[in-house]
């Protein structure tokens, strides 16, 4: 399987279809480092900005991403925001859960 990590989140397919969605990275169930080497990937492609977005479980992975690619890798690159907020999803049985979700903004 070759999925890339946009694949596994759950996020809606509406927020890729934004300008400026291309410097985002959803974590999903892939390892850390998969998602660290994206975030590294993209700064150097010329990103000025990159946003990692988790849900769930996810989020306390998302905040280890954030930790390894600035301490490890990108020592220059600051935390431009951390934003938590909470989603309303449809379950397979028709009820609706509220589930947590992350948006954690690095910049040059």
């Amino acid at each position: 399987m070759n999925e890339t990590p946009q694949v596994e989140n759950g996020f809606k397919n509406e927020e890729r279809g934004k300008e400026g969605s291309d410097n985002v990275i959803y974590v999903g169930k892939k390892s850390i480092m998969n998602y660290v080497l994206a975030v590294v990937t993209q700064f150097n492609s010329g990103a000025n900005e990159v946003v990692i977005k988790a849900r769930g479980k996810a989020i306390s992975k998302a905040v280890d991403i954030k930790e390894v690619a600035v301490n490890r890798y990108l020592p220059n690159i600051k935390t431009k925001s951390i934003v938590t907020s909470s989603e309303e999803l449809m379950n397979e049985d028709g009820t609706k859960s509220k589930v947590s979700a992350i948006h954690i903004t690095l910049a040059k």
